[in-house]
């Protein structure tokens, strides 16, 4: 068993041993909401209740494209001779599925469709200075005369 089992079986023991989670908690050195989790854990599954479970996210967003959407996206171009913006409204209106225009850009490129315009993107902002303070100095006036 191991190590980590062992302590968090000494903490829900002793909790039903006393049935004090404030004494058990402050002994231990644990949370409460901690304490009630490895409990009800323990009380579900037993000694394999108290084992870590693995964090691994159930889906991915990387799996939302598959082989029939790509298909459908070459045989698309293929037919229609469409690019990545106007392809995603077409999928979206005619088929239901939402794909962002990078994606649709992505299955493009991998299968090295031709004549594809390479994406925009914003043009770093350049920052206006000068070697000395006050270098460059525009005062506007304005004329007053008398009367």
């Amino acid at each position: 068993m191991d190590s980590i089992v062992k302590s968090r079986l000494n903490w829900v023991s002793l909790f039903l041993k006393t049935d004090d989670a404030g004494y058990v908690c402050r002994k231990c050195g644990i949370s409460r909401p901690t304490l009630r989790k490895w409990v009800s854990r323990y009380e579900e599954n037993g000694v394999d209740g108290l084992k870590d479970i693995s964090r691994r996210p159930h889906s991915s967003p990387n799996t939302k494209l598959n082989d029939k959407y790509e298909q459908l996206i070459l045989s698309m171009r293929k037919e229609r001779n469409l690019g990545a913006r106007r392809m995603q409204s077409e999928l979206f209106r005619l088929h239901a599925i939402k794909l962002s225009i990078s994606t649709i850009h992505k299955v493009l490129t991998n299968n090295s469709v031709k004549n594809i315009v390479k994406l925009k993107r914003k043009k770093k902002y350049t920052r206006y200075e000068r070697p000395i303070p006050g270098d460059r100095v525009q005062i506007d006036t304005c004329k007053i005369a008398p009367g």
